[in-house]
């Protein structure tokens, strides 16, 4: 054999073992694919669940509740079931918890309470505080735009008045918020604020708004009434917790070292929902015009008529000066 192909053939089987043994190492090392199983999903009828904790006393919104895959052989009678009569979260926005339901929990029919049951107020309310009605207009109601849920504050308007039998000065009008962050719980006799077949909210008149209260702030709105004419402020949603937040940086409010977030949780929830009656403002009227007052009209000197003039006429005003016991009247302009 030619030696030229001898040493071809031996370059080439020396390349070519070279190449396994590469070719070998990079497989050894290769990540070997790691396979994720999938999520197994659920299988089963779809039952009506809390999307977030449901506390007492709380009014269904579209954003409560949502259908969920559950278990058939852990599906209970007293469940909302999808395709059952009554079934519907549509329909069942407005409705009151009766007990608090956890987050995920599924929502039994004996937990919920319609605005057509008997007894639908009392468990709307929560424990402790007090349901109160007011008058109001359509501007002082935020042209209809305040729903069950909302929050509000309230604000009283009235023409103070100095009732001596002299005063200088006019009345003072003043405004002043005696209470915050107070829910409503209906308008007129409307509970829910359901939307219309197309999705839209319906926005109406009205003239009465029922609202919750502790006992010492029922007495005060009561009171309200009779010293002039009541408004409502929409607060917004986000609001609420802001001046949460406030409070615990002001020190005015203290969350006990060692509290668990879950426990931590519930008790800002109870805080914020809360109304208030501490931290009230005012405006006078001179604050918003500088023709009106900003202070409350004072009674006018101790005047009196001087002594009578001849002719029985009354002479001018005279002024009652008292330097203890010993009293003088000086005729005003006199000596």
């Amino acid at each position: 054999m030619d030696a030229k192909k001898i040493a071809l053939a031996v370059g080439a089987l020396f390349f070519a073992a070279v190449s396994i043994f590469i070719a070998k190492g990079m497989l050894g090392t290769a990540v070997t694919p790691t396979v994720i199983a999938a999520a197994v999903q659920p299988t089963g009828p779809q039952v009506l669940v809390a999307t977030k904790p449901l506390p007492m006393g709380t009014i269904l919104g579209p954003d409560s509740i949502r259908f969920q895959p559950w278990p058939k052989d852990l599906v209970d009678g007293a469940y909302y079931v999808r395709g059952q009569d009554g079934a519907d979260p549509a329909k069942m926005q407005g409705m009151v918890v009766r007990s608090d339901i956890s987050a995920g929990q599924p929502v039994t029919q004996g937990a919920l309470v319609s605005p057509k049951d008997r007894g639908f107020l009392a468990a709307a309310l929560t424990p402790g505080m007090r349901a109160v009605t007011i008058s109001v207009g359509g501007a002082s109601a935020v042209a209809g735009f305040v729903f069950p849920g909302d929050r509000v504050d309230i604000v009283l308007t009235q023409q103070v008045v100095n009732n001596a039998a002299q005063q200088s000065g006019p009345p003072l009008n003043t405004s002043e918020t005696i209470l915050r962050n107070v829910r409503v719980l209906a308008t007129d006799q409307r509970f829910d604020n359901e939307p219309t077949p197309d999705g839209k909210t319906t926005v109406s008149n009205f003239s009465l708004v029922t609202l919750e209260s502790t006992p010492k702030m029922a007495e005060k709105i009561a009171v309200a009434q009779k010293l002039g004419a009541l408004s409502l402020s929409l607060r917004p949603l986000a609001d609420t917790t802001q001046e949460l937040e406030k409070q615990i940086a002001a020190g005015d409010i203290t969350v006990p070292a060692g509290t668990d977030p879950k426990t931590e949780n519930k008790m800002m929830v109870d805080l914020a929902s809360r109304p208030q009656d501490n931290q009230t403002t005012f405006t006078t009227g001179g604050e918003v015009s500088r023709f009106a007052s900003s202070r409350m009209p004072r009674s006018g000197p101790a005047l009196a008529m001087g002594p009578a003039a001849p002719g029985g006429q009354l002479g001018g005003p005279v002024v009652h000066i008292a330097r203890g016991i010993a009293v003088t009247d000086t005729p005003v302009g006199g000596k």
